[in-house]
Order: structure tokens, then C-alpha cells, then sequence
């Protein structure tokens, strides 16, 4: 027996095992149920226990090298706030660079849901609807804040506004005329890889509304057929020079494979702005025309193009988006 029990003889010749023999064997109990401290019940607290939540159940602790989905989850967001913050430095640092007054503004992710394009109303020609021609616009319907940057021709074939751009991540929608990018296919090469699609603005850029229905569609489809030879892919995407056209132009955009023919809300210089509406101000889903430009045409540079249309834009709080991202 264990110290201090106490054995007593009743008359029937049995034995009675005393009180603290049996607080003893309760102990014993109780460290085999777990009720005792250092056991896994209820209120267990030792190594191993199970501790109570909030409203008092009990949760599984995760295997050893494991982790809990909520535990997963909050390392989920810290990894994509760390990213957000690296993407908005390596922004902070490239607008230095450039000069610019302010970092750009991230744009939202494309819409999921494409947005209806239609002809802008006084823009129509007759039969444009019945016919089926592509949509003159010169502005996106959307409620997202943000512009699009449209650059004609190709005359200035600047590596610097290249740079800027990769640099800035700034997409832009390029509409080119052979009579200027043949000079250097390769500079257009460059940009279609760094994600700008390349589009029609015809082979010789003449005032098409002067033109046979027949001289039209040689030069719209033979731009088409420029493209797709050295840049693999017919353009959906056709902007008649000027901004002129007339219903011929547009059957023989349609006929050549274009199904959109956006022009303009703004136009951007390397010294000044001008705008198409009377309020003479930015709205969601403009379209802003610039041109590759030089010395020769400009006091400036294409970057310098750039520097003023970015400055404009984030101080009013707009992002540049991708124009076909839209379409």
C-alpha cells in the first residue's frame, strides 16, 4: 500500500481501503480521462493541449510544417501587398527617370464584359447601320477613369519614346502609313514586341474622301496586307487620315477586314493640347491622338510628347489603359 493508508477488518472479514487510498485511485482516474492538468480535456494546458476558441470549441492543431488557411490566406496578402509596393517603386523610380511630375496612375484591370461600341451620333453615314460598317467613336463607354494614347503615321522612329514606354509600362495603340514605316520596319518590329498593336492609317495617308471607292480600298487593304507581312496579323483597327471619310471609305474598311474605326477626343503636341468637346477637358474613356514626331516638326521630342500627356492626365487622376482591351 501506499504511504499513510489506513487497512481496517469489518465483521465480515473483508478489507476496506481508506479514505486517502481512494483520493489516490480518483488522481489515477482522472490523469487516464484527460481531466487532470497536463491532459488534452477541457482546460487541458500542458504541451499538445488543445485550447479553446473564442466561443469555446476546440480547433486541430495544424501538423507540424503546416499551416491553417487562415494562416495561408493572410501569407497570401502580404506576399500581394509586397508586390504592389515593388510594382508601385519600380514606377516611383521610372517616372524619376523621365522627369515626369507624378507617378501614373496603375490602370484598372480589363473589363470583363466588353463595353457596346456604336457610331457617335452626327458621325453616321447613310446605310451605317444597315450595312453593317465599323463604328466611328471617339470616345470608350466606360465608368473606369481612364484615357487611351493613339499614335499616327511613323515618321519619327525615336529608340528614346521605346524606352519611355517600356519603362513606364504605358501602352499606346500605333496606327502606321507605309510611305513613313518602310523606311524602318524593324523600329515598328520592336514595338508590336513590347505588346503595342500595330493598325491602319492606309499606304500613302491621301484625303480619301477625294478618292474612287476602288482607290479607297487599295489603300486600306493594302496596308492590311503590309502588316500582315511584316508584323503576322491583319488589323482590326483603321483610322482614316484626317479623321476624313465618307461612306465608301468605311465599305472598304469593312470589306478589308476592319471592324472599328476610332478617331479622337483630344490631340496631344509636345507644347499644348487641343480638344474636340466644348468643356475642353478629360472624360472616361477618351481617346487621345498624338503622331510620331520630331525636331523636325515639333520644339521636342516624342519623350517630351510623352511628359506632357502624362503629366495632364495623372494630375486630373486618369490611367492609360490598352484601347483593344476595350474593344
Amino acid at each position: 500500500m501506499g504511504s499513510g493508508s489506513v487497512v481496517q477488518d469489518d465483521k465480515k472479514g473483508t478489507r476496506r481501503v481508506g479514505v486517502r487510498t481512494g483520493i489516490a485511485v480518483l488522481a489515477l482516474a482522472a490523469l487516464a480521462s484527460g481531466c487532470a492538468p497536463g491532459g488534452t480535456g477541457h482546460g487541458a494546458t500542458g504541451p499538445g493541449a488543445t485550447k479553446p476558441g473564442a466561443d469555446g470549441a476546440t480547433g486541430a492543431r495544424p501538423a507540424p510544417g503546416g499551416q491553417s488557411p487562415q494562416g495561408r490566406a493572410a501569407g497570401a496578402k502580404r506576399a500581394y501587398a509586397a508586390k504592389l509596393r515593388a510594382e508601385y517603386a519600380a514606377r516611383a523610380a521610372a517616372a524619376r527617370r523621365w522627369r515626369l511630375k507624378r507617378v501614373p496612375v496603375t490602370p484598372p484591370a480589363p473589363p470583363a464584359t466588353k463595353p457596346a461600341i456604336t457610331t457617335r451620333e452626327g458621325f453616321e453615314v447613310e446605310g451605317h447601320e444597315e450595312l453593317n460598317l465599323p463604328p466611328v467613336f471617339t470616345t470608350v463607354p466606360t465608368k473606369d477613369k481612364v484615357v487611351f494614347l493613339t499614335i499616327d503615321d511613323g515618321a519619327e522612329k525615336d529608340p528614346a519614346f521605346l524606352r519611355m514606354m517600356s519603362d513606364l509600362r504605358i501602352p499606346y495603340t500605333a496606327f502606321l502609313s507605309d510611305y513613313l514605316v518602310k523606311e524602318d520596319y524593324g523600329y515598328f518590329k520592336k514595338m508590336q514586341d513590347r505588346g503595342v498593336t500595330l493598325n491602319n492609317h492606309t499606304l500613302h495617308h491621301p484625303y480619301l474622301p477625294d478618292l474612287s471607292y476602288s482607290s479607297q480600298k487599295r489603300e486600306i487593304c493594302g496596308m492590311q496586307d503590309v502588316i500582315e507581312k511584316h508584323y503576322g496579323k491583319r488589323p482590326e483597327l483603321f483610322r482614316p487620315p484626317f479623321g476624313n471619310y465618307n461612306r465608301d471609305t468605311l465599305r472598304a474598311a469593312k470589306s478589308c477586314g476592319v471592324k472599328y474605326a476610332p478617331l479622337w477626343s483630344e490631340e496631344v503636341f509636345v507644347d499644348h493640347w487641343d480638344y474636340r468637346e466644348w468643356d475642353r477637358d478629360l472624360h472616361p474613356g477618351d481617346i487621345v491622338l498624338s503622331h510620331f514626331r520630331g525636331h523636325d516638326d515639333w520644339k521636342g521630342t516624342m519623350p517630351d510628347m510623352i511628359r506632357r500627356f502624362l503629366d495632364l492626365v495623372t494630375r486630373k487622376g486618369y490611367a492609360v489603359a490598352r484601347l483593344e482591351d476595350y474593344l
